[in-house]
Order: structure tokens, then C-alpha cells, then sequence
């Protein structure tokens, strides 16, 4: 039952407030997206699509995949204007280069703290449900705001998660619902929906439900500034 990841790196990363896209900010004098890659290289993942902005395809792979001598990287593919858009590259690379493939790990190269453990738990989850996520129970109390910004209400915290990636799907099924969520794009735009994560096309294109992992406080997604100083600080206590 081969595994293959898809690794999201075409995000333009406005919020870092940086000339350098976040999957390529240092850390620890590696980029980012290294130690993403590195997560799923030295695990049962068979395989590894990385999706870049258009442009970069070549500079990830020599200053990538060929410096730091990543073997299970079976091609490099241009993303899309969104997320979701990316997303449906890497599935359709998938088919073209890994297409015995199982299933798919689908994962934001700005999470470098993606764990072998997370991996594990998600490859046993997917295989008896078809559909899971990690993440973790929210720390803070979480208000539904209304138009105004006033508190709406309140939701039991203990039902509350921080979703996280890796999402992990049936190959076949998540492609599936990708090409409902492709045919219905405009719909969904003129509705107001937008899509954020793969478990939400998963839940709008299908009946199936999504089963949520453990993950962990420290699987974060580097976005602003103050999140890469958060991340050398992991990486600080991982080296002590």
C-alpha cells in the first residue's frame, strides 16, 4: 500500500513581511521547507510531490531536493493562484509519477515540526476510515463573532480543535472530491464558500466523514514573524 506526500510550497507568505517566501526562511541555517521534507523523507512515506510557486521549480531542485540529497522527491510540480489549487496539482502529479499509490499525506511545507509519530498515527487512522486529520484541542476559549465583531456565542471548548496538516486521504477518494470541488468552483465563489483545508473538500464533496488525529502544540504553521522566532525556539530545545 505505497504513500505518497504532497508537499505544499507555492504559498506566497504575505504576512511574514519578508522579501523570501516562509518555506525558505532559515532556520538554524536550513530552509524551512528542509526540515519539512526531511520529516517525510526519513518515514514510510514512499514518495514525495513538491509543489512550488510557478518559477521555482528548478531553484528547489537544485538548492532542495539535490543539496540536501533528498531521494524520495519524485517530482517538482508548479502550484496554482490557491491553496486548493496546488493541492489538485499535486493530485494530478500524483497520478503521472506515483500512480499506485494508496494514499496521500497532504502537508503545508511551512510545518517543519511534522513528526514521524504524527505520520505513523495518521497512515493506521486513514487506512480503517478513509479520511483523517491532525490537530489538537484548542488552549483558549473560542467566540463566534458576528458581523459587527460582537460575541455570538460560544462552543464547548472540548469539541473546539486546531485542525493541522498532514490531512490524509484514499488516493482515489480524495482525488474524487477535488474534481467535484474543480467543477464546482464558481459555484462555490458566487456562494461566499471558500476552501481552506482538504477535510473541508472532503466534507462539502462527499458523505465521508473526517477523522481527527492527535498532532501537536508544536506542529505549527510558520506565517508571521513572531512564528519563526517560535520555531527557533523548538529547534533550541530539540538540540539541548
Amino acid at each position: 500500500m505505497k504513500t505518497t506526500a504532497i508537499v505544499l510550497a507555492a504559498g506566497q507568505g504575505k504576512r511574514m513581511e519578508s522579501k523570501v517566501a516562509k518555506q525558505y526562511l532559515l532556520l538554524n541555517g536550513k530552509p524551512v521547507l528542509y526540515y519539512t521534507l526531511k520529516a517525510f523523507e526519513d518515514s514510510l512515506i514512499d514518495s514525495i510531490i513538491l509543489v512550488t510557486k510557478e518559477g521555482e521549480e528548478e531553484y528547489c531542485r537544485k538548492e532542495i531536493a539535490e543539496a540536501y540529497g533528498f531521494q524520495k522527491i519524485a517530482a517538482i510540480v508548479r502550484g496554482g493562484r490557491e491553496r486548493y489549487h496546488s493541492v489538485f496539482q499535486g493530485l494530478k502529479a500524483v497520478s503521472e509519477y506515483v500512480p499506485d499509490s494508496r494514499y496521500v499525506f497532504i502537508h503545508d511545507g511551512a510545518r517543519p515540526f511534522v513528526t514521524n509519530e504524527m505520520i505513523m498515527r495518521s497512515y493506521e487512522e486513514v487506512k480503517h476510515s478513509n479520511a483523517c486529520a491532525v490537530g489538537m484541542p484548542v488552549k483558549d476559549t473560542i467566540k463566534i463573532v458576528d458581523e459587527d465583531g460582537y460575541a455570538d456565542s460560544t462552543p464547548e471548548r472540548s469539541r473546539v480543535w486546531a485542525v493541522q496538516t498532514p490531512q490524509v486521504f484514499s488516493f482515489s477518494f480524495i482525488k474524487k472530491a477535488y474534481e467535484q470541488l474543480m467543477e464546482h468552483e464558481d459555484d462555490l465563489r458566487e456562494k461566499g464558500i471558500v476552501i481552506t483545508d482538504d477535510a473541508m473538500v472532503a466534507e462539502t464533496f462527499t458523505s465521508e466523514k473526517v477523522k481527527l488525529v492527535e498532532g501537536s502544540y508544536r506542529n505549527i504553521k510558520i506565517t508571521t514573524p513572531e512564528d519563526l522566532e517560535i520555531a527557533e525556539a523548538f529547534l533550541r530545545s530539540q538540540v539541548l
